[in-house]
C-alpha cells in the first residue's frame, strides 16, 4: 500500500470515527436525530421500528426514514395496547409505531409500502404535536372483508351460489360461514354487491343486500323479566342477539363454491361481487391511522389500501391536514377500508382534505361532527353524571378544562339553552363520566338533556377531492364553525352530502352553519335503491326547529339519472345558484315521480340563476305549510 494510500485510509477511519462520536453524542443528549431503516428488516419491521421508537425518551427522534421497499409488520411482537376508539370498537390492539408525547416528529417512507398482518393499528398517535407522515403506503396482506362472485341463483328455490378465491379462505361451521384470516376472522354480517366492470357499488344493491341471516326468536322464556336499573344500549353486542334467530345456511358444493339458502331479499345478480365484513358490532378493530389529543398532524403523499376500520380517526385534536391522502383497493380488491375512509370527532383548529381520493371504501369518505352525551343525573349544582350513547362512543372524552358545554334540549331548540365550562372530567368507565362546571348548573336541567362541546369544531375544508365508488355517503358533515366544499367529484351509492342533527342512534352532534358547496360535479349518486336527495339536510327529531344556517350552494354539476337532487329541512337562509342539473340516463329511474327539490320547515330560501334540464314533472316541492318558492 502507498503512502498516498494509507494516508487516505487514516483519513477515513479518522471521518468515521468523528461520525460514530457524533451518533454516541447525539444518544446521550437532548439533541433530535434520524432512524433511517434499511430493507434488512423488511420480512418483520415491527421489532427494530418499536424498539427504536421506545428509546426515544433517552434519545430523541425528529425523524423516521426508510429506504424504498415493501415492509411487512407483524402483530406477534408489537406493543399492546386498550384502546377506546370512537365509532369502533373497544379492543386490544398492537402497534408498531406507537407515536405518544412526541414533538415535531416526520415519519418518510420514501416510497414504501407498509404490509400489516393481523389485528395492527399500523399509526397510534396520542399527546403528540406537530406530527407528520409522508410517502408511505398502507395495506394488509389478508383483508379485513371478504369478496365472492355470484355465479348462479335460484328465485324459486332461493338459492344463489358464491365463488369465492383462495385470497378468502374460509370454513362452514354448522351451515354458516367462516371467514378464516390472519388472527381474525369473521361470519357473513353486512353485506353489499359491487360491479366488477364498474368497480363500484352495484346500481339497486339495496333491492337484494344486506343478505338476510336472522328472523325473529320463536322460543324464548322469561327474558323480559330481567330488570336494569339504568338504561340500556340494544344495539350493543349482548342485546341485539337477543329474539334472532340465524336462518341462513350455506353449504359447500366444491371447494371454493357455496351455496346461500334461505335469503329473503331478490336473489343477487349473475356476476356482480359480494362483499361481506361481518356483524357491525365486531368488525370496526383496526384503523390505519388512530390520531387522539394531538395538536398538528399532516399527511401528504400517503395511500390506505385497506383497513379493518378506517382510514384516519382522529378525535379531540387540531389543525389536521391530508393533502395527497389517498384511499382505494390493492390487489384486485373491489373494497378499499371496511368503514369510512376518513373520519373526525371533537377535533378543532382547521381539518383540510385538499386532493384526496377516497375511492372503493364500505362507508362514508369523511365524518365531522361532535358528540352529544346524555345527561343521567344531576349531582349537584356544579356536577352532571353523562353517559355515552352509543355503544362504539364509549371511553370518549367530551372535552378539557375550560371548554365551553352547551346544553341542549332537541324538543325546545337544536341549539344550546345554557352555557358552562368544565372545571374537570371524572371518567368513572368507558360509559360513564362525571362532569365538574365552573358555573352552577341552570334550574331547568334535568336527565335526559344533552350535552355537547362547543369548542370542539373545525374550520373545514374538502377541496379537489374525487370521491367514488364507495358505499354510504361522500361527506357527512355537523359543524357549527365553518365549511367550504369547493372543486369535488362525487360519485356514491347514498348521498354525496349529508348535512345532519343526529341525536338518537350515533350521537354526533353539530348543527352546520356557514356552509358553501360550490363547483363541484355530482355523478349519479343515491344509486343503491334509497329514495333520498343527493344532497340532503335531515334531523332525526321530528320537529320543525331551525338546524342548520347560512347555506350557499352555488355553480355545481348534477349529472343524476334520477329526479331527487335537493332535499332540505329546518334551514334559515339558503341560496342556491348557477347550479345545472341535467338527467344522465346512466341508469334507470328508481323514483321517477319524485321532484327534484324538497323543501319543508326551511325559511329565507332564494333561487338564482340555475339551469334544470332534468325530467322532474315538478321542480320545487314545498311542504303544506311553507310559501311556494319559485325556481329561478
Amino acid at each position: 500500500m502507498s503512502k498516498n494510500q494509507m494516508s487516505i485510509k487514516a483519513i477515513r477511519l479518522t471521518f468515521l470515527a468523528v461520525l460514530c462520536s457524533v451518533a454516541i453524542s447525539f444518544g446521550q443528549s437532548n439533541v433530535s436525530s434520524t432512524a433511517i431503516f434499511t430493507k434488512s428488516i423488511v420480512d418483520d419491521a415491527t421489532p427494530a421500528v418499536l424498539k427504536r421508537i421506545l428509546l426515544a425518551d433517552k434519545e430523541p427522534l425528529s425523524k423516521i426514514s426508510f429506504e424504498k421497499g415493501i415492509y411487512h409488520f407483524y402483530p406477534d411482537k408489537g406493543l399492546e395496547k386498550f384502546c377506546y376508539i370512537s365509532n369502533h370498537d373497544d379492543v386490544m390492539v398492537r402497534t408498531a409505531f406507537p407515536i405518544f408525547n412526541f414533538k415535531n416528529l416526520t415519519i418518510d417512507g420514501q416510497g414504501s409500502t407498509f404490509v400489516f398482518h393481523g389485528r395492527m393499528i399500523p399509526f397510534l398517535i396520542d399527546h403528540s404535536t406537530n406530527i407528520s407522515i409522508k410517502n408511505v403506503t398502507v395495506d394488509w396482506a389478508m383483508a379485513f372483508h371478504s369478496e365472492g362472485l355470484v355465479v348462479a341463483r335460484d328465485e324459486k328455490k332461493k338459492t344463489f351460489d358464491l365463488q369465492i378465491s383462495d385470497d378468502y379462505p374460509y370454513e362452514i361451521r354448522n351451515g354458516q360461514i367462516v371467514f378464516v384470516k390472519e388472527y381474525y376472522e369473521h361470519t357473513l354480517g353486512q353485506t353489499i354487491l359491487y360491479d366488477p366492470i364498474r368497480k363500484a357499488i352495484a346500481f339497486d344493491t339495496e333491492s337484494y343486500t344486506n343478505i338476510s341471516n336472522g328472523k325473529k326468536n320463536a322460543v324464548q322464556n322469561n327474558i323480559k323479566s330481567i330488570y336494569y336499573k339504568y338504561k340500556i344500549d340494544h344495539r350493543s353486542k349482548s342485546q341485539k342477539v337477543l329474539g334472532v334467530q340465524n336462518t341462513l345456511k350455506v353449504e359447500q358444493l366444491k371447494p371454493g363454491l357455496v351455496r346461500f339458502y334461505g335469503h329473503r331479499k331478490k336473489m343477487p345478480p349473475l356476476g356482480m361481487v359480494l362483499t361481506s365484513k361481518g356483524d357491525q358490532s365486531i368488525n370496526r378493530l383496526a384503523p390505519a391511522f388512530r390520531v387522539t389529543h394531538t395538536s398538528g398532524f399532516n399527511a401528504n403523499n400517503v395511500t390506505v389500501h385497506h383497513a379493518g376500520g378506517m382510514g384516519l380517526i382522529a378525535e379531540n385534536s387540531a389543525d389536521l391536514i391530508l393533502d395527497g391522502f389517498h384511499v382505494k383497493p390493492s390487489k384486485g380488491r373491489m373494497v378499499s377500508t371496511s368503514a369510512d375512509a376518513t373520519h373526525f370527532v371533537g377535533c378543532r383548529g382547521k381539518v383540510e382534505l385538499k386532493n384526496c381520493t377516497f375511492n372503493n371504501q364500505l362507508d362514508d369518505a369523511t365524518n365531522v361532527h361532535g358528540t352529544y352525551q346524555e345527561v343521567v343525573d344531576v349531582l349537584d349544582e356544579y356536577t352532571l353524571g353523562v353517559r355515552m350513547g352509543h355503544s362504539q362512543q364509549q371511553g370518549f372524552q367530551i372535552g378539557d378544562t375550560e371548554d365551553t358545554i352547551g346544553l341542549v334540549r332537541l324538543s325546545d331548540s337544536f341549539f344550546s339553552y345554557r352555557k358552562l365550562t368544565i372545571k374537570s372530567v371524572q371518567k368513572i368507565n368507558g360509559r360513564y363520566h362525571i362532569i365538574t362546571f365552573n358555573e352552577k348548573l341552570p334550574s331547568k336541567v334535568k336527565a335526559g338533556d344533552l350535552i355537547e362541546n362547543l369548542d370542539a369544531y373545525p374550520d373545514l375544508l374538502v377541496e379537489n377531492c374525487v370521491i367514488s365508488n364507495n358505499r354510504a355517503r361522500g361527506l357527512l358533515i355537523s359543524n357549527p364553525k365553518s365549511t367550504i366544499i369547493r372543486n369535488n367529484y362525487f360519485h356514491t351509492e347514498m348521498e354525496a352530502i349529508l348535512i345532519p342533527v343526529e341525536s338518537g342512534h350515533w350521537f354526533e352532534s353539530g348543527n352546520a352553519a356557514n356552509l358553501t358547496i360550490s363547483n363541484n360535479t355530482f355523478q349519479d349518486c343515491q344509486h343503491s335503491g334509497f329514495d333520498r336527495g343527493v344532497i340532503r339536510f335531515v334531523t332525526d327529531d321530528d320537529n320543525e326547529n331551525i338546524a342548520f344556517k347560512n347555506v350557499e350552494i352555488s355553480n355545481n354539476t348534477f349529472h343524476q339519472f334520477d329526479n331527487l337532487i335537493l332535499e332540505i329541512a329546518n334551514t334559515d337562509g339558503l341560496v342556491i345558484k348557477g347550479n345545472k342539473i341535467t338527467n344522465s340516463g346512466t341508469f334507470p329511474m328508481l323514483f321517477s315521480n319524485n321532484p327534484a327539490i324538497k323543501i319543508k320547515s326551511s325559511k329565507n330560501v332564494v333561487f338564482k340563476k340555475n339551469k334544470y334540464k332534468g325530467k322532474a314533472n315538478t321542480i320545487i316541492e314545498t311542504a303544506s305549510d311553507m310559501e311556494k318558492i319559485k325556481f329561478k
